[in-house]
């Protein structure tokens, strides 16, 4: 290897210094002869620090690691060594296409003219200028106020019905289906609802079906067909 006239803080780490000791020896970076790359790599650093000179600890670091490889690489048929060696390698070759990469886009940056300076000063316009129907303007500014045009104030009839409403007890319709079935009047589920109903009523007779059906009084079928169990409703009335 010839003399190194080089000092480290030349190279921004120890892949940069091993990618020159590659293109200074002429190495092909895809088949690199690894054990005289590491040979050349650690005698460097071992010179440097020999003459006392201050080396990071990243390089060091590097060459530790290279001296571990060599030894792994002077074993017969060693997977570690060859672990390795394709590692350094990928290593060579990302940071050789990086640094490719890096030298075009100075050499484009070079050339381009470029001025900063600092912003320009706008006068704020506050005006606003798009024109809308006076009525849009006005419902708009009603809503925001919360006194909107369409808001009516609650009255006396609109309160009726719900008071007027009669209150259906579940009981009441206890007897109520169960007098229907007896006279035949339901055969089915739907029947026992009225569209016409209210909603007391409607409500009601849910639960009445249900506390029926709870107590063994009434059947359902899959196809929601009705029925009385009269074994039931017989014990119940004699208890």
């Amino acid at each position: 290897m010839e003399s190194l006239t080089f000092k480290l803080d030349e190279f921004e780490g120890p892949l940069d210094l091993l990618l020159h000791l590659v293109s200074q020896n002429k190495m092909d970076l895809y088949d690199i002869p690894i054990l005289e790359l590491i040979e050349q790599y650690t005698t460097l650093i071992r010179t440097l620090q020999q003459n006392r000179l201050d080396v990071a600890s990243e390089f060091i670091e590097m060459a530790a690691q290279l001296v571990q490889m060599k030894s792994y690489l002077l074993l017969p048929r060693s997977e570690e060594a060859e672990r390795m060696k394709q590692e350094l390698q990928g290593q060579l070759i990302e940071y050789s296409a990086c640094k490719r990469v890096a030298a075009q886009l100075r050499a484009m940056q070079e050339n381009v003219y470029c001025v900063v300076r600092s912003p320009a000063q706008i006068e704020p316009d506050h005006e606003y200028r798009l024109q809308h129907d006076k009525m849009l303007l006005l419902n708009a500014l009603q809503g925001l106020s919360g006194r909107s045009a369409s808001r009516a104030k609650p009255t006396q009839e609109r309160f009726e019905p719900l008071l007027a409403t009669p209150f259906v007890s579940v009981g009441s319709r206890v007897v109520h289906v169960l007098r229907g079935m007896l006279k035949g009047k339901f055969g089915r589920l739907s029947e026992l609802f009225s569209p016409a109903a209210s909603r007391s009523e409607t409500v009601a007779t849910f639960l009445a079906v249900l506390e029926l059906v709870r107590a063994g009084r009434l059947k359902i079928s899959n196809e929601e067909k009705l029925s009385v169990n009269y074994s039931r409703l017989k014990k119940q009335e004699n208890a």
